[in-house]
């Protein structure tokens, strides 16, 4: 029931942190992507996930982490991001890496047109005072990208093993 718990909680609590952190404050904890490691390891562990699907695991992260750190290295996303990112893949394997990746980039990408539109217009006196608005609103801060990697992680977490393991009726019929 423990494990069950982790699964149902670990992974969607540190989206959830790392999209606030990331709009708040422009970063996200290389802890997170710590955690989710760490999380990992231990579910797969617990889950009896054999050595195979390990290794395809670590193959999709370490696929993403190549690729995320050549835009982090163009200046094209931020270092959090490609961690996270990276992070997010190993959890999801192959299997479920497309869909994150599709979703994140539609989220992506409206979020970056949400944030060009929020710039043109000026902020209302009484929100001009929060320091991280301030710093959401100038033109030169990059797009919180965390958001949309953590939104289309949690669209996509329903639909993994991760999930499907968990027997929910313990917790209803509790």
């Amino acid at each position: 029931m423990v494990f069950d718990l982790v699964r149902l909680l670990l992974f969607p609590a540190l989206m959830a942190f790392a999209a606030a952190s990331d709009l708040f404050t422009m970063t996200i904890s290389n802890r997170v992507s710590l955690l989710l490691v760490l999380g990992f390891a231990v579910l797969a562990a617990a889950g009896g996930m054999g050595l195979f699907d390990v290794l395809l695991h670590l193959g999709a992260a370490g696929a993403v982490l190549a690729v995320t750190f050549f835009c982090f290295a163009m200046g094209w996303m931020g270092g959090g991001d490609a961690k996270m990112a990276s992070a997010i893949a190993l959890w999801f394997g192959f299997a479920h890496l497309l869909d994150f990746l599709l979703y994140a980039s539609v989220f992506g990408g409206a979020l970056t047109l949400l944030l060009i539109e929020f710039r043109r217009w000026p902020l209302p006196y009484v929100l001009a005072g929060q320091p991280w608005l301030l710093r959401l609103h100038h033109n030169e801060t990059g797009i919180p990208y965390g958001i949309a990697l953590a939104i289309g992680a949690l669209i996509v977490y329903p639909d993994t093993p991760w999930i499907k393991m968990v027997d929910l009726s313990r917790f209803i019929a509790g």
